[in-house]
Formats: structure tokens, sequence, C-alpha cells
């Protein structure tokens, strides 16, 4: 098995270039964003990925394959749970901002 520096030196390549062949492809894309399913994040499209139903931003997309190839996760679902603290973290935070406003 390969280290894993290179393991995820090697996953950072490909997904970046994924990211790279969806503006090329749709140069629009830029410009359109979804709510990323695993960070919760507010995300551009380029380089998504859609997993066993869920939408993983390019970020996620990464952490989720360089974790498949190290073996530490089995599935999407694996990591989205790892990560629920920290989406929940986006929605309130998205929550309050939105308080501040409608009492502004």
């Amino acid at each position: 098995m390969k280290p894993e520096k290179e393991i995820i030196e090697e996953m950072s390549q490909v997904v970046e270039q994924m990211r790279l062949d969806d503006i090329e492809d749709n140069p629009d894309i830029i410009d359109e964003y979804f709510d990323c399913d695993c960070c919760g994040e507010n995300k551009c499209l380029a380089g998504s990925i859609e997993y066993e139903g869920y939408r993983l931003c390019n970020d996620c997309v990464l952490i989720a394959e360089t974790s498949f190839a190290l073996g530490k996760i089995k599935s999407v679902k694996e990591l989205i749970d790892a990560i629920e603290d920290k989406h929940l973290e986006q929605l309130a935070k998205f929550l309050q901002e939105e308080e501040k406003r409608t009492n502004n």
C-alpha cells in the first residue's frame, strides 16, 4: 500500500482536476451553489459529487475520497455522521444571522 501522504497528495490532485473539469465543461457552474449534505456549508457546485443520495462539495469529496482510499470509512454516511457537529454549527450560525437580519 502507498504511504498515507502519497495517497492524500494523489486524491488532492484528482479532486481538484474534477473541479477544473466541471468549470471547463460549464463555466457558468462557478455561479451555482448548493448546501453540502456533509459540511452544511453553501458551496460551489463545481467538483461536487452525489454519493448514496448525498451531494458533497469539492472539499468534502476530497475528505471522502481520501478516507475511502485510506480505509477510514466504508460509506459517505459514516463521514456525514462524523461531521454532523460541524453541520449543526453551520445551521445554528445561519439561524442566528437570519434572526439578526429580521430584528434590524
